[in-house]
């Protein structure tokens, strides 16, 4: 937490490091592009030289396992934290995004990631045994 009166650097952009292998995590991010967006978000294939060489301190294991979201100040965010900041990126859900971070909110955001993450492994089922599967392309 910043000291009191610590000037406070706003986030510029967001890096959203993505599992390419996932076909939810591909749908997320074409959502995601097709938002109008306040803060520019990159969106980056998690474990991928573009990422490794961006963020070459980041554990890209663990990236593939949850969502992480980079700032452009080297604020890193991730599960929870990382969907709410998504949110907060966009024009349309910045609202949605400070309720989720409140107490209130909180435990709906976290029921919302579990749930996504239980959707993935599902997803990820037999057809993805070797870790790879179909990735389909935006919406049509």
């Amino acid at each position: 937490m910043p000291a009191p009166n610590a000037p406070t650097i706003p986030v510029g952009r967001l890096t959203v490091l993505y599992d390419a292998d996932c076909p939810l995590c591909v749908h997320l991010r074409h959502w995601l592009l097709r938002q109008r967006q306040l803060v520019p978000l990159d969106l980056v294939p998690a474990g991928s030289q573009e990422a490794r060489r961006r963020f070459p301190d980041l554990d890209h294991t663990a990236t593939l396992r949850e969502i992480t979201v980079v700032g452009d100040r080297g604020q890193v965010y991730r599960e929870t934290s990382a969907w709410i900041v998504c949110l907060w990126a966009l024009a349309d859900h910045r609202p949605r995004a400070h309720w989720l971070a409140t107490p209130a909110g909180q435990p709906f955001a976290r029921m919302t990631v579990l749930a996504a993450a239980k959707w993935r492994e599902a997803l990820k089922g037999p057809a993805c045994e070797d870790g790879h599967c179909e990735v389909p392309g935006p919406p049509g």
